[in-house]
């Protein structure tokens, strides 16, 4: 089931490659300081040496070939825009999946990151067949909490303490759908709600 790729329109989901290096340096690069206050790290005291790129590419693709992950590069016109990635794919009685997102600043606002993770989550549904999918989302980031409310997640609350984000434990409000509260796709569910008008989720 990997590699796989997702078209929609002017919109693609593939697999980052290593040639895509540059490019993703690059577009890292311009959005360091977008980016930082929502990306997790690693604590020093794990130690963990940090992968090059070559290594961090072939260690997602490497999970993805395990079914525990979807590790997919977000291009509009071909061009790279963002990551969308699905993790800790679990499968039995617990089936389901976290997702994980970033869009660059110059293209935000544009409606790509909502219908990317649309596109992801009905991935997990179908081709994945799975029965849940989540988000993690600091209460701070006002831009993130915009594309839940636009894909209609259900809000489950605070998570203390919940990921490691620039040196510090952070506090996460847990967003989720289950495959059997969607009626139709998820991308079917944001346009009706793009076409009625959302609003973020209260504080």
């Amino acid at each position: 089931m990997w590699p796989a790729r997702i078209t929609d329109g002017r919109l693609e989901l593939r697999p980052l490659r290593r040639r895509d290096a540059q490019e993703w340096l690059e577009l890292r690069r311009q959005n360091a300081g977008w980016l930082a206050p929502w990306e997790a790290t690693v604590p020093a005291s794990e130690g963990t040496a940090p992968m090059t790129f070559g290594q961090w590419v072939r260690e997602s693709n490497r999970t993805a070939r395990a079914g525990q992950s979807r590790p997919w590069v977000v291009t509009r016109d071909g061009v790279m825009v963002g990551q969308v990635t699905v993790s800790g794919i679990t499968r039995g009685s617990l089936s389901s999946a976290a997702i994980g997102y970033w869009v660059s600043r110059h293209v935000a606002g544009r409606g790509i990151t909502p219908r990317a993770v649309a596109l992801a989550i009905d991935d997990c549904f179908g081709t994945l067949g799975l029965h849940r999918v989540e988000i993690n989302i600091r209460p701070e980031n006002a831009a993130s909490l915009r594309v839940v409310a636009k894909l209609g997640l259900r809000d489950e609350g605070v998570r203390k303490a919940y990921l490691h984000i620039q040196g510090q434990w952070a506090d996460h409000r847990t967003f989720a759908i289950t495959a059997e509260e969607l009626s139709g796709t998820m991308v079917q569910r944001l346009e009706a709600n793009l076409a009625r008008g959302t609003q973020a989720p209260s504080r």
